[in-house]
């Protein structure tokens, strides 16, 4: 019988096995991928939005050469983290089915079969896109993740989105040597935008080095076109891949399992309480920007880690019987 089973294997994950560490608990992270999974298949040349001070765990210092650290920097701090703290993690082992039998929580993976006193939630948003929804999408050309830009020069590119994930990409795919076209549901680039990055792609768009289509929707992709609706009618563009960046959410399915109950908006916030971090399901938590719902930029590492030492303080209070 195991104390505790950390479903995720990020940051907020790794900062609840610390927690559990000091209080001498048998807990064990169980991760799907690479440790800290999300920001390994962030972008190679992504910069966070924080700086380094608010991506700490545990106190723990995390030096970086510039204000904000980029990505290969996080990871070499969340890696040495969970490597010098010898933390327990099974990485590469997806979870597939979670059940709760008198005060027992058996968790089903892959590759294994586990029970535990308590659970903890720790699965961010990153793994499941959200899709658009039109014939052409499960195209070989379309994906919704961008890792760099060197694949894409000499091509016609569709970004979608106006997110600062799709803002980079345009960028990057551009400076490249992409022929880059923005498809952008709203009427302007997305409010948090990183501040710095923001006029460069206003002036980029302003110039014409970028195309942008405001209040546009994409209808069709095909192998080597693009149709969609704007303002100015239905236009069909040349293209060679597409990138929809279009934003991503959390596990519902592993939610609705374990029956935490979720608001009937779009939102479709889990109910949990906010002091102890517990779900209304006794004994399971969570941790971290699934907490968010739907509304995945509500929560980020910076404002998030607490979540860590709030679930341990009240797992403590109501004990495990190691």
């Amino acid at each position: 019988m195991i104390d505790v089973i950390i479903i995720g294997g990020g940051p907020i994950g790794i900062a609840c096995a610390l927690e559990c560490k000091k209080r001498d608990w048998n807990y064990l992270i169980l991760e799907k991928g690479a440790l800290t999974n999300s920001l390994f298949n962030y972008p190679k040349n992504m910069t966070f939005f924080s700086t380094s001070e608010k991506l700490e765990i545990d106190g723990i210092p995390f030096i970086s050469k510039n204000p904000k650290p980029n990505r290969d920097e996080a990871l070499e701090y969340y890696r040495r983290v969970a490597t010098s703290n010898e933390i327990n993690i099974n990485l590469f082992e997806t979870v597939e089915q979670i059940s709760k039998d008198d005060g027992v929580f058996k968790v089903k993976t892959d590759k294994n079969t586990y029970q535990s006193q308590k659970l903890i939630l720790a699965t961010g948003f990153y793994d499941i896109p959200n899709l658009i929804d039109v014939p052409g999408e499960d195209l070989p050309k379309v994906t919704h993740y961008y890792k760099e830009a060197h694949p894409y020069a000499m091509q016609d590119i569709v970004v979608v989105g106006a997110s600062n994930s799709s803002v980079d990409a345009a960028l990057e795919i551009y400076r490249k040597g992409g022929n880059v076209t923005m498809i952008i549901r709203g009427e302007g680039i997305g409010k948090r935008v990183k501040y710095w990055v923001r006029p460069d792609i206003i002036n980029r768009i302003d110039e014409g080095s970028i195309k942008a289509y405001f209040n546009a929707e994409i209808i069709e992709i095909k192998q080597k076109e693009l149709t969609f609706k704007s303002p100015e009618g239905i236009k069909t563009i040349s293209n060679d891949f597409v990138i929809a960046l279009t934003g991503y959410k959390p596990n519902f399915k592993l939610l609705n399992q374990i029956g935490i109950e979720q608001s009937e908006d779009e939102k479709r916030l889990p109910k949990y309480n906010p002091e102890t971090m517990e779900t209304n399901v006794s004994g399971v938590y969570l941790a971290g920007v699934i907490c968010g719902g739907m509304e995945t930029h509500k929560w980020f590492i910076e404002n998030s880690r607490i979540h860590a030492k709030q679930i341990a303080e009240h797992i403590a209070s109501t004990g495990v019987s190691s």
